[in-house]
């Protein structure tokens, strides 16, 4: 093989490598997005889960340190309701509710890889299962003074699991079913409540707790540096 062959050999396999980094697309490090569904309460004015379910809705955002780990920060809404009681605990026809506005950020870890799949990393699927868990704050009427509002803020953990799947180069649909764990008893903001189903023996830590199952749609930026300049991955 003569010289000038070798020379349009590595030129042409130079150019391959080129026009396959440009596949691989841009990865992004940020998201913002919106999410909505329904939420439920679980607690001493509930007689099981899922029951009386009501909006839920609010903003997230996240940072994706890796492909398989990220930090959401999530600000909620939701309305939880149940049936009023009398003095001897019996349940009358009318309803109580209360609005609680929730603040968390979450640790999320993906099961899969997750971007998207390219020729460098096969690896990669764009969707994946997740689990997150983390610390929050909500703020409502609470102490029985059923004309209060947001005079009440109490730590609560979010915990859940959820489904993240990106359709398109920035864009993305998430899933997630979360629970939240209040360091408090108190979120019917009815005095009357407290231990209405005799729950507080098996409750050890005798929290109130509520959920929502959320779906949510989310746009990236942030674009992250390419690791060499005729890269694009």
């Amino acid at each position: 093989m003569t010289k000038k062959k070798y020379i349009l050999l590595i030129v042409f396999s130079a150019l391959c490598c080129s026009l396959s980094a440009q596949t691989e697309g841009p990865t992004y490090l940020c998201e913002l997005g919106f999410q909505a569904g329904c939420g439920y309460y679980v607690g001493d004015g509930a007689e099981h889960i899922f029951m009386h379910p009501r909006e839920a809705y609010g903003l997230q955002f996240r940072y994706k340190f890796t492909k398989r780990w990220a930090l959401q920060v999530k600000a909620t809404t939701q309305r939880i309701t149940g049936w009023n009681h009398d003095e001897d605990m019996h349940r009358l026809d009318t309803k109580w509710e209360n609005q609680l506005i929730n603040t968390d950020i979450v640790a999320e870890f993906n099961f899969f890889r997750f971007g998207s799949s390219g020729v460098y990393d096969r690896r990669l699927k764009p969707y994946t299962p997740y689990i997150f868990l983390g610390i929050g704050a909500s703020v409502y009427g609470a102490n029985g003074y059923k004309d209060a509002k947001y005079n009440h803020v109490m730590a609560y953990f979010p915990f859940g699991i959820g489904f993240k799947w990106k359709f398109s180069e920035r864009a993305g649909l998430n899933i997630a079913w979360q629970h939240n764990v209040y360091l408090a008893d108190n979120i019917e903001n009815g005095l009357n409540l407290n231990d209405t189903y005799g729950l507080n023996g098996s409750n050890i830590l005798n929290c109130d707790l509520t959920g929502m199952i959320t779906v949510g749609m989310v746009f990236e930026f942030g674009q992250a540096k390419n690791p060499c300049r005729i890269c694009n991955w």
